[in-house]
Order: structure tokens, then C-alpha cells, then sequence
């Protein structure tokens, strides 16, 4: 696109809605029609620049001119139920279905870490004595292990888990302002953490009694995390190499799609934890549970393809400044 004729075309509608904000207390009905109909037109030219042009200064005022017009358009804002539904419909599965390249290589990573630890730490005999004791593998391998999940009542129990995991997934989601560099070590120490864990289970023959508990839960509390990194080591890449695009503007875009997914994925980890206080423990049969952990993990990941692939369709990025503003009529 050529910006120069873009400029030279649109100015004039834009130099006509700041002098309509400047007066917007004096205006006739007429003019108040205008200054809406010229809002909305320019909040469509600031999405084509953003997507066109790296010149920071012509963006920059044209943010602010389209900001001080939403102020200036009565009802602007859309009601609280309207942004609450494009929340969970547009915003927050749209980012994490733009993110699934860096959310699949995360969960990849995690898993190979995970499982290789696990290989080593149950075919070596020398490796779990470095661990622990025999005395201490059998407290953890026979008695800690199930006691864990059994030890609370399931309310306070679905708290604990719900405030540990989200603080794993925050750690993640603000270490992106480090350009998400710790993110990796992040992850990679809880990948041991459960390799070890795994390893010392199946080594006692007991591997199938571990899976049988952290599958009705794991499968979404690790989604989760996974996602939580990988959205903040995108944002960290995109700061890194923004392409031709301001990289102030690509931090701003990038932070609130980061925000978008760590409130979702509050509510994500809310459900793991009461996957995990009242079903894990449950005395269901083992297959029951687990395809519980299945249901809920197909029913996120179909969640997330089927609004975020629409979204997509529909040019949205899940940028909070993009949502649509709603104007009352009559």
C-alpha cells in the first residue's frame, strides 16, 4: 500500500473529526451523526496503518485522535455482558490459536525432557540412590504419593492446587517482560520435577497408579502451562524481531495478548484444580477418571480451535484496542 497516497487521501477526514472532538460539547444532532460515522472510519484507517506502515508518529496520533473520540461518542464502550462474552469468544482463543506453533513446541519440549528424565531415573538403580534413601523411595513410592491427593478436604485442597498452578503459570506469563528468557529453565525445572517423579514410580512398578492419578487433571493443568509459556516467549521473540513494524507498538499488542491469555487461563487452572481435589481422588474406576481428564482436555482444545480459527477468519488479533465499540441508536 502506498501510505503517502493513503495520507494524502484520508486527511482530510481525519482533520475534520479532530476539530469535531474539539467541539464536541457544542454539537448539533448532525453533527454528532458525523463525529460517529467519522470515528468509526478512522479507527478502520488506523487498523490498515498498523498493519502497513512503521511510521510511529502518524500511528501514534492517529491512536490518540481515535481515542479521544471514543471518549467523545456517548456509549462508546460496549456494555459489561457484550465484552465479557468477546472475551471468552474472540480474545482470549483467538491469541492462544495464533500462539499454537510456540504452544505445541512448548508442550514438545516439556514432554521429551519429562519422559527421557524418566527412562534414566527408572532403568538406573545408581540414579535413585542419589535421590533418596530406600527408606524414603518407599515412603514417597508407597504411602506420599497417593496421600498427597487424599491428606485435604477437596475444597481447600482445590484452592491449593488452583493457587499453585496459577503461580507456575504466572511466573511464566511475567517473565515475558524479560523477553521471556527464563521461561525455558522455568519450564525445564518442572519437566525434571516430574520425570523424577515418574521415573521413581514406574521403577517401582507403579507407573500405571501415578498416570491413573495426574491424568484427569494433568492433561489440562499442563495445557495450561504450556500455554502460559509459550505465549510469553512469542511476545519475548516478537520484541526481539518485530519485522516491519515499531517495536513499541508490537510490546503493546503483544502485552495485551499476554494479559487476555493469563486471565483465561485463571479460569483454566480453576477447573484443573477441581479436576484434581474432587476427581483424582474420587473412588471412580481409573478409566472413568482419566477419560474425565480427556473430556475436559478435548472439550478446552476444541474450544480453542473452534473460536480461535473463527476470529482468525475474521481478522481479529484479540487486542483489547480493537474490540468494537458500541453506539446506542433511538
Amino acid at each position: 500500500m502506498d501510505v503517502d497516497a493513503f495520507v494524502l487521501i484520508h486527511r482530510p477526514a481525519w482533520d475534520r473529526l479532530e476539530a469535531l472532538v474539539k467541539r464536541r460539547r457544542r454539537l448539533e444532532g448532525a453533527e454528532l451523526d458525523e463525529l460517529v460515522e467519522l470515528y468509526q472510519r478512522v479507527s478502520t484507517h488506523l487498523s490498515v496503518l498498523r498493519s502497513s506502515s512503521t511510521d510511529a508518529a502518524l500511528i501514534g496520533r492517529l491512536s490518540g485522535l481515535v481515542a479521544r473520540s471514543r471518549a467523545a461518542v456517548t456509549g462508546a464502550h460496549a456494555p459489561l455482558a457484550s465484552e465479557f462474552v468477546r472475551f471468552w469468544t474472540v480474545s482470549f482463543p483467538v491469541v492462544a490459536y495464533r500462539a499454537w506453533r510456540w504452544w505445541l513446541g512448548t508442550a514438545a519440549a516439556f514432554l521429551t525432557v519429562a519422559v527421557v528424565i524418566a527412562a534414566w531415573v527408572a532403568g538406573d538403580p545408581d540414579v535413585q540412590a542419589l535421590i533418596g534413601t530406600p527408606a524414603e523411595l518407599d515412603q514417597l513410592v508407597n504411602h506420599d504419593f497417593a496421600s498427597y491427593y487424599s491428606d485435604h478436604p477437596a475444597g481447600a485442597f482445590a484452592l491449593q492446587v488452583w493457587v499453585n498452578n496459577s503461580w507456575v503459570a504466572a511466573r511464566a506469563i511475567a517473565f515475558s517482560v524479560l523477553l521471556g528468557l527464563p521461561i525455558p529453565a522455568l519450564l525445564l525445572a518442572n519437566a525434571a520435577n516430574l520425570g523424577v517423579a515418574l521415573g521413581l514410580m514406574f521403577g517401582a512398578g507403579k507407573g500405571g497408579f501415578m498416570l491413573g492419578l495426574l491424568a484427569p487433571h494433568g492433561l489440562l493443568e499442563l495445557t495450561a502451562v504450556f500455554l502460559a509459556g509459550a505465549v510469553g516467549m512469542r511476545l519475548g521473540w516478537m520484541v526481539i524481531a518485530p519485522g516491519d513494524r515499531p517495536r513499541g507498538q508490537v510490546l503493546a499488542e503483544q502485552g495485551r495478548a499476554v494479559v487476555a491469555v493469563a486471565v483465561g487461563l485463571v479460569a483454566v487452572l480453576a477447573v484443573a484444580g477441581l479436576l484434581e481435589a474432587m476427581v483424582t481422588p474420587s473412588p471412580l474406576p481409573t478409566w472413568l477418571r482419566v477419560g474425565i481428564g480427556v473430556l475436559a482436555e478435548a472439550a478446552f482444545l476444541a474450544y480453542v480451535v473452534y473460536f480461535g480459527r473463527k476470529a482468525v477468519a475474521a481478522d481479529e488479533t484479540g487486542d483489547i484496542a480493537d474490540a468494537p465499540d458500541v453506539v446506542p441508536t433511538g
